[in-house]
């Protein structure tokens, strides 16, 4: 074995402590991230010793922290021992090691022969990666599951210059939670309608959400999803009668900004009729307000200009992908095929309600029906965009997120909505490739 196996253990031991496994502004919110790592479970497997006609492997893989807790039956170590189970041919020790999705490209890019065989990363994250030789393109047999068992959209999601870099397991995009025994299905088609009839709560200050109202109204982003050159277009009146909008919005007393979790909370206590968020919450909207209350449905309208615009979402996914430096190629995709499969993905919902990608799992009616409906091809098609990836994405998260901080707080008014718009477009450009 190599040397390379050492410096596997010692990166992997590196995570407990390392910063970068906090949330990044790109991806708050989007799945609810993880905490940081405060264990690193090295666990050989059972039949480590060998026998005659098996090769001896060990693995380093990495996933959030809520995928390796206990008491919800710890997914990955799970999966991983039943793979190993599955495969008398192989003798694999695993090494677990806490990152988060949307970590992936800051914590593997420090040192791609160090990092983990396997991890799973957001779709945002691709660039990076693939720029530092740290994510495998995938054939074969797993690039046919993909392809074969999973929507366009989410294919698309992993997707670069052709080549398809993970097996997505879970969409990475928010939609909107109401109550039903609160609101009829008439009420959730308008944003409007329902601050009418109670407390809405959304994340303004959030740079994940905030983009959904401009580019309802036509705004960019790098034109097709990746084009740098064409840059964020968030200027133009179009950009201020949005910025209009929210600054009427967030005076509204029946609005609610929801930046520490006041969404959820006001669910619970009844105060508040819907809330914007994805399927990593519908355990705890079960638990706010009963499995009978929980209602989930596409983004509603918002009336600009006496003209209704629906709001738009960032679509992506999460995905499982393999280190290209990693000493047993084989088994590693073997792996994260299985850690995409059906099997894992249905075990994946049982235990902490994450939303399969696998067409056939979705078809299982024990799935919750309007969080499934939510993940069909219509549903993105109609009220969400592909959340770019390229590299001067990155420039928009903090202006953005200080744009929204700045309306919740008066800072941004209607006497100067046009000056500050045209100054958050140009701040969300300064780094665009001319």
């Amino acid at each position: 074995m190599k040397k390379k196996v050492l410096a596997l253990l010692m990166a992997a031991a590196m995570v407990v402590t390392m910063a970068g496994c906090g949330d990044t502004p790109a991806t708050d919110n989007q799945g609810g991230g993880s905490t940081p790592a405060n264990t690193n479970e090295s666990t050989p497997a059972d039949n480590q010793g060998g026998t005659e006609g098996t090769k001896d492997v060990a693995l380093t893989v990495w996933a959030p922290s809520e995928d390796q807790n206990d008491e919800t039956g710890n997914w990955l170590k799970t999966m991983c021992e039943q793979f190993n189970e599955a495969h008398p041919e192989w003798n694999i020790t695993f090494t677990y090691g806490v990152c988060a999705e949307g970590d992936a490209k800051a914590t593997v890019t420090q040192d791609v022969e160090a990092a983990a065989d396997v991890y799973m990363f957001a779709n945002d994250n691709l660039t990076d990666l693939i720029a530092s030789n740290g994510i495998a393109k995938l054939g074969g047999s797993t690039l046919e599951y993909v392809q074969n068992n999973m929507s366009q959209a989410l294919v698309d999601s992993v997707t670069v210059d052709g080549s398809v870099y993970g097996v997505p397991f879970t969409t990475n995009t928010w939609f909107m939670y109401y109550n039903k025994s609160l609101l009829t299905e008439d009420d959730i088609k308008s944003l409007e309608t329902m601050l009418e009839k109670g407390k809405v709560a959304f994340p303004l200050s959030n740079s994940w959400y905030i983009a959904s109202f401009y580019v309802a109204n036509g705004c960019t982003l790098f034109g097709d999803g990746n084009d740098e050159a064409a840059g964020i277009d968030f200027g133009g009146d179009k950009a201020v009668a949005v910025t209009n909008y929210l600054v009427d919005l967030a005076a509204n007393p029946n609005f609610v900004n929801d930046g520490a979790g006041e969404g959820l909370a006001g669910m619970a206590d009844g105060s508040v009729v819907a809330f914007f968020s994805g399927s990593w919450d519908y355990g705890n909207v079960v638990n706010a307000i009963g499995e009978e209350n929980v209602g989930a449905a596409q983004l509603p309208t918002i009336n600009i200009d006496g003209a209704d615009k629906s709001l738009m979402s960032f679509f992506g996914s999460k995905a499982i992908g393999v280190n290209p430096n990693c000493d047993d190629m084989e088994v590693a995709v073997a792996l994260v095929a299985y850690l995409g499969g059906e099997e894992a993905q249905k075990a994946h919902y049982d235990m902490r309600n994450i939303l399969p990608t696998n067409t056939t799992v979705l078809a299982d009616p024990a799935i919750a029906s309007d969080i499934v409906a939510i993940a069909s091809d219509e549903c993105i098609a109609n009220t969400s965009i592909m959340q770019p990836y390229c590299p001067a994405m990155n420039n928009y998260w903090t202006p953005a997120e200080n744009f929204g901080k700045s309306i919740i707080s008066k800072e941004v008014t209607h006497d100067n909505a046009a000056e500050k718009t045209e100054m958050l477009n140009t701040s969300v450009n300064s780094s665009v490739v001319e």
